[in-house]
């Protein structure tokens, strides 16, 4: 039954199937309790399964028309016309093809639905601090201007990550943002350690700002903050946990 199921949905997507799903209403347990969707976890194969074929029927689809990426960090985008025979190595996907759900999968990073529903172009994104920095959202803009999108009717979306009260990174992590630009230093702020605390969503919008795009909004989630509703990759590492489930985000014409 998918009615147990959270989604969380913007009204600036309105009109297009998509979603970012917390974990509640899965079948998994333990450290994955919940919709753990990661393919790549240590999950149970058969409780993943359900759960994405639950994440299907919630997106009115087939359960083989929901497309992953194999991801990997990086600014690579991949333009799809029909489901790949194999899990292609990138961060983001971009379609105009009616009936496939891009998706993609997180547990901190930045997953980021786009659309620009006039020209019927889609796309999604995994963004963390590295794919961000090398340019992976203005690369998926990029790709859905080649399909036919207009930048500025474009809308971007980022759903639940983590906060910059719950990210505190080493001083060679800020060293790494400033080199690449000075001004990169008005995302980190002085934490109760003494070390910065780094805001990826602000980063991630201004970003999608810089690249010209109509809207950009972050659904203000915290992953690592909301146990019972989100995965945190950094949180399960502070637990000592050996695992950890992933989040799935989706959209579809």
């Amino acid at each position: 039954m998918t009615t147990s199921l959270e989604i969380l949905t913007s009204p600036a997507l309105c009109g297009l199937r998509h979603g970012f799903f917390t974990r509640k209403g899965g079948v998994s347990s333990g450290v994955f309790a919940g919709l753990n969707c990661g393919q790549g976890s240590s999950d149970q194969a058969e409780a993943v399964r359900m759960n994405r074929a639950r994440v299907a029927e919630a997106m009115a689809a087939p359960t083989a028309a929901l497309i992953g990426l194999h991801q990997v960090h990086s600014a690579d985008v991949v333009t799809l016309t029909a489901p790949p025979d194999a899990p292609v190595r990138a961060d983001a996907m971009v379609s105009a093809t009616p009936g496939l759900v891009l998706t993609v999968l997180t547990a901190d990073c930045q997953p980021v639905l786009f659309a620009d529903a006039q020209a019927g172009v889609i796309g999604a994104a995994h963004a963390g601090w590295r794919g961000a920095l090398d340019g992976v959202l203005e690369a998926t803009v990029d790709a859905m201007v080649a399909l036919g999108a207009d930048r500025a009717r474009i809308t971007a979306v980022i759903g639940p990550c983590i906060s910059q009260r719950a990210y505190e990174v080493g001083h060679d992590f800020m060293e790494t943002f400033l080199v690449e630009d000075p001004d990169y230093g008005r995302f980190f702020s002085g934490g109760p350690a003494g070390k910065p605390m780094f805001d990826l969503p602000a980063f991630g919008l201004y970003r999608l700002r810089q690249a010209g795009i109509g809207h950009a909004e972050w659904t203000r989630h915290c992953t690592y903050s909301d146990p019972d509703r989100f995965y945190s990759y950094r949180r399960t590492t502070h637990a000592g946990e050996a695992d950890y489930g992933r989040l799935i985000s989706a959209i579809g014409l």
